[in-house]
């Protein structure tokens, strides 16, 4: 009945596979029921253990991975099954759902309320019924295959900067550095997808996943899964549409709670101010030019010096009181983020101190700790080339309680936020304590460095815990928010940012900001800048930062008074971003809902993928040209645009031709709007969210 792997799974050619030497899996035994709510089928490549819940169905193959690291905030409970064997297949029934597995090879069928949810592919081959085996042992890890029939797009992945739908693309869910926004790399990944044909599949792992959705060198009617861990262990879910299915993935891997609300108001960052005096200045300036502002943000140059960072220590060359200027920022109302990332200089005493109590990653091949070695290529004048560097292991309990607790004194001292950059520089060599290699350490490690610093923000700062991740892996959601990198300071970059931010967001995130302005290669484009600001005022999160100025008046005149126009409807809007981040907490609905997400029956608009609902009824379609044209699509209903009350027809594409002062903002006929004070800082708000007027569209 079976067909044995060899003793020596294949490796599999990724850029061009030849699936006649990829053995499938059979069942080389009946299904049986080992508990109430599991069965049991044996395989060539050992027990595949089944079980469905609530939501759909969860698939086991290989040893139980050694450390989970806390992926899943709520394990599903599995339900009662009848098992049925009947002509080479086991059937498994709970409440609704149904899941036939057919034994030679092993193929499946999910079906809900009797209707199709998802299948092995159908993709078919002359001498055999799956030209992509559905299910499979590779050296690399497993690969499972699932249909993908004309016209369905898929969504998720984590932050990506192309199209939303994943559809034709390979994705590689692993962090990187990616330096900008211009590839298929990203600083967040989650092996999390979904469809609007009513499926998701998130493959729960710490390790690289790989994804050919429909991609096709493998086949444009196949999604083909990688998953390069020796354990898979795979959830696919059946839901109504996009926010039933990242409900159902969020309930599982968990929910960001609602932030402060400071955090909702503008953060001011650059990289970088060269000392103590320079901060000071820029946060007077903020003041006297009535721009609003509640956090400054001291970058890793600011504060640290270069050579010995990090170490929770200021440069004391520029810094010999710092109390003294965390004091004076607290005075004109600012609350204060510093910058950190979980490396230790080989130059600082904290680097010794750490490796002989056990608490950095080792290096495999010599026992010694690993020393991270940076890339000089793309360092120059403004970004200093960085110095060799331990990382922490935050798989060791007792380095996480110290570099947790060391945070203490930073609070300590009036700072209220952590901004924790990098954590993508686990490599292959590096050891763990727990025994993990670097692998499979790479992409969770962003999930303990997220945890740890979060946490540190739970027990010490004075305010509310609020972070600014640029890693993150599966989980990372829990503890807000993100930020999306370090994008090129062009019109491309702007209209990636805006899709890496929707995309995190169709992955389960809620909470996610740009760098305002473009992090890089800036030109002081004013128009540029404005229409950044001016899309960034409908985010979770707000912050200007890059390489060098980027405080509105270093633009120009006009620029200065457009941006801080559009900064002070930012502050107006808050009582509506304090709703909605309620409900994002509550439901896992991200700020920012692409249109594929906000409107599942409307797949007229899911190809305006830089448009999306802000809240539940503010429809915002950002400028990213120089010209001013915009092409809307606006669903079915009246619209009025915000603020004119100007009326638009919904179920066409509207071309307009903007001002630098105006905004393609929408609002269904009918709908109320609240509004705040005009005030400069949250402080002015001391008793929470204020609605000072509601706008009503019509």
């Amino acid at each position: 009945m079976g067909s044995p792997l060899s003793s020596s799974p294949v490796t599999l050619d990724r850029l061009s596979p030849n699936w006649s030497t990829v053995p499938a899996l059979h069942a080389n035994g009946p299904a049986t029921l080992a508990a109430d709510d599991l069965a049991v089928i044996p395989t060539d490549a050992g027990p595949l253990r089944l079980s469905l819940w609530a939501d759909g169905v969860r698939l086991r193959l290989g040893p139980d991975r050694r450390d989970d690291y806390g992926i899943l905030a709520e394990p599903p409970a599995g339900r009662p099954l009848t098992l049925t064997d009947t002509n080479g297949a086991s059937v498994l029934e709970s409440g609704d759902l149904r899941l036939t597995v057919e034994h030679a090879p092993l193929s499946f069928r999910l079906e809900r309320a009797g209707e199709l949810v998802q299948r092995s592919p159908t993709d078919g081959h002359f001498r055999r019924r799956f030209r992509m085996p559905p299910l499979a042992r590779l050296a690399e890890g497993w690969l499972v295959g699932f249909d993908l029939p004309s016209g369905w797009p898929v969504y998720g992945l984590g932050e990506k900067w192309g199209p939303l739908d994943k559809r034709g693309q390979f994705i590689r869910s692993c962090n990187h550095d990616a330096l900008g926004v211009n590839s298929e790399w990203s600083y967040k990944n989650t092996p999390f997808a979904w469809s609007p044909a009513g499926w998701g599949l998130f493959v729960h792992t710490p390790a690289p996943v790989a994804h050919a959705v429909g991609f096709a060198t493998w086949s444009h009617r196949a999604y083909g899964l990688l998953v390069e861990d020796p354990s898979l262990d795979l959830f696919l879910f059946a839901g109504a549409d996009g926010g039933d299915l990242i409900a159902t993935y969020t309930r599982l891997t968990g929910r960001a709670p609602v932030p402060p609300l400071w955090s909702l108001g503008v953060i001011l960052s650059r990289a970088y101010y060269r000392d103590a005096e320079a901060v000071l200045d820029a946060a007077a300036e903020v003041r006297a030019r009535a721009m609003p502002c509640d956090v400054i943000t001291l970058d890793g140059r600011t504060w640290q010096h270069t050579e010995t960072r990090f170490a929770f220590e200021w440069d004391a060359a520029r810094y010999p009181d710092p109390v003294a200027v965390v004091d004076a920022l607290r005075a004109m109302d600012f609350k204060v983020c510093l910058w950190e990332y979980p490396l230790v200089s080989v130059h600082n005493r904290l680097f010794e101190t750490m490796a002989a109590h056990g608490w950095l990653l080792t290096d495999g091949r010599t026992g010694l700790p690993y020393r991270y070695r940076f890339d000089p290529e793309p360092f120059g004048e403004v970004l200093t080339p960085l110095p060799d560097s331990g990382l922490v292991d935050f798989t060791h309990p007792d380095a996480y309680a110290y570099w947790r607790d060391r945070h203490a004194e930073l609070f300590a001292a009036g700072v209220h936020m952590i901004k924790p950059d990098f954590g993508e520089q686990v490599e292959e060599p590096c050891v763990a304590y727990n025994g993990e290699g670097g692998h499979a350490l790479h992409n969770v490690y962003a999930l303990l460095y997220n945890r740890c610093v979060y946490e540190a923000a739970e027990r010490y700062a004075p305010d509310g815990a609020f972070l600014f991740s640029r890693a993150a892996w599966t989980g990372s959601q829990r503890y807000p928010a993100q930020w999306g990198g370090d994008p090129q300071a062009d019109w491309e970059g702007l209209a990636a940012s805006i899709r890496g931010a929707l995309s995190w967001g169709l992955s389960g995130a809620p909470f996610y900001a740009t760098d305002v302005g473009g992090f890089y290669g800036d030109d002081r484009d004013p128009v540029l800048y404005v229409r950044w600001t001016q899309a960034a005022v409908f985010a979770a999160h707000l912050r200007l930062h890059g390489l060098g100025e980027r405080e509105p008046w270093s633009y120009g005149p006009e620029a200065e008074r457009l941006a801080i126009a559009a900064l002070r409807l930012r502050y107006r809007l808050i009582p509506y971003l304090w709703d909605t981040m309620a409900k994002a907490a509550a439901t896992g609905l991200p700020v920012q809902r692409a249109m594929a997400l906000a409107y599942p029956q409307e797949s007229e608009a899911w190809r305006f993928d830089t448009q999306f609902l802000f809240g539940d009824h503010m429809l915002v379609a950002p400028c990213l040209r120089p010209d001013g044209r915009v092409d809307v699509y606006l669903p079915e209903g009246r619209w009025r645009q915000f603020p004119s009350n100007t009326p638009y027809e919904g179920g066409r594409v509207h071309r307009l031709t903007l001002a630098l002062d105006q905004m393609a903002v929408f609002v269904p006929e009918g709908r109320a709007i609240p509004l705040g004070p005009d005030v400069e800082t949250t402080a002015a708000l001391p008793q929470g969210p204020v609605v000072s007027e509601t706008w009503m569209a019509g």
